[in-house]
């Protein structure tokens, strides 16, 4: 504390109530009460909506590895996925399929490429049925 710091806590010495008061305040407009977050919902994936409970099939264009884990979670909800994969690297795509391939095997389900860089992953309880050739012949 220097002599001019000195001098003003002589002339004008600060009313600690009102400092008290102004930090409550202050305090008070940061507050706010936490907002509850549904099990479909991920403040990392900004992009996942919520899904109602009548849905059978549901779409994913994940942008991150993280994401496989909210497709895997569709799965354990006897969910299809139909994923593209157009906008992950080759690496994090590949890394993608081995995981929701060990996700699938263990719910007894299917998995499919339905497109270039496109699969079908489905629990044991939606069947289906019939095959996509990704050939470009027309046999």
């Amino acid at each position: 504390m220097g002599l001019k710091d000195k001098l003003l806590e002589f002339v004008a010495p600060a009313d600690e109530d009102e400092e008290d008061e102004e930090l409550e305040e202050e305090e008070t407009e940061y507050r706010q009460e936490p907002k509850p977050v549904s099990s479909y919902e991920s403040s990392k994936n900004s992009n996942v909506k919520k899904v109602s409970a009548d849905t059978k099939m549901v779409l994913f264009e994940p942008r991150s590895f993280e994401e496989a884990e909210e497709i895997a979670r569709h799965l354990k909800s006897r969910r299809a996925a139909v994923v593209n994969l157009h906008r992950l690297q080759r690496d994090y795509a590949q890394r993608t399929i081995d995981f929701l391939t060990g996700v699938v095997f263990a719910l007894d389900g299917t998995i499919q490429k339905i497109g270039h860089n496109v699969i079908l992953c489905a629990p044991k309880s939606i069947g289906v049925d019939g095959n996509i050739s990704l050939d470009s012949d027309d046999n």
